[in-house]
């Protein structure tokens, strides 16, 4: 059973990733590039910030369960350019690196939570990052509600015609990508 829940998982994010491909792959073709001042609307740039505060929490994971500094810079750089693409592929290469006895234990434990150290052992920490995390995301929850009023205030609502242009398009669904891994 558990076997078969990893399995699944695996296949949902290696399909997410995929849908995520196409989907820049397609806009990219019909659309161009995204590096152009008329695409920079005030609500992308709203949805940019959004999407960004999800990377950090991944990156924070991403930091986490790495062994060494250098391949977690590696991963939060390719989590920066490439979004969930990588999300993506972090989780798949996460659920394959896990064994039998962990798939069938509980296979999330493993995955989200479990930080082993080269040697095997359970790396214990010196201080706990729990507060510190806390009052991270408080301020940067902070600053998407912020960012979320000043941009009704100023631009009006999101739900207009003009607004979903390709790159939109392709940008919530990065995001949303994103909200699945994380939940």
């Amino acid at each position: 059973m558990a076997a078969c829940s990893v399995n699944g998982l695996k296949g949902l994010f290696s399909v997410l990733g995929c849908v995520m491909v196409v989907t820049l792959l397609y806009t990219i073709s019909t659309d161009g590039l995204p590096f152009r001042r008329e695409l920079l609307t005030p609500w992308m740039a709203a949805t940019l910030v959004d999407f960004y505060i999800n990377v950090v929490a991944l990156a924070a994971w991403v930091s986490y369960k790495e062994s060494n500094w250098v391949s977690a810079i590696l991963w939060i750089i390719l989590l920066v350019c490439f979004g969930s693409i990588t999300t993506c592929a972090y989780i798949v290469l996460q659920l394959s690196k896990l064994s039998v006895p962990e798939s069938i234990q509980d296979a999330m434990y493993h995955v989200l939570l479990h930080n082993q150290s080269k040697n095997g052992t359970v790396q214990k920490r010196k201080f706990s990052p729990v507060v510190t995390a806390r009052i991270i995301f408080s301020l940067l929850g902070l600053l998407m509600l912020g960012t979320l009023i000043y941009t009704l205030l100023t631009d009006g609502s999101p739900f207009r015609k003009e607004l979903f242009t390709p790159w939109m398009k392709a940008t919530l669904i990065d995001f949303y990508i994103n909200v699945v891994a994380l939940s």
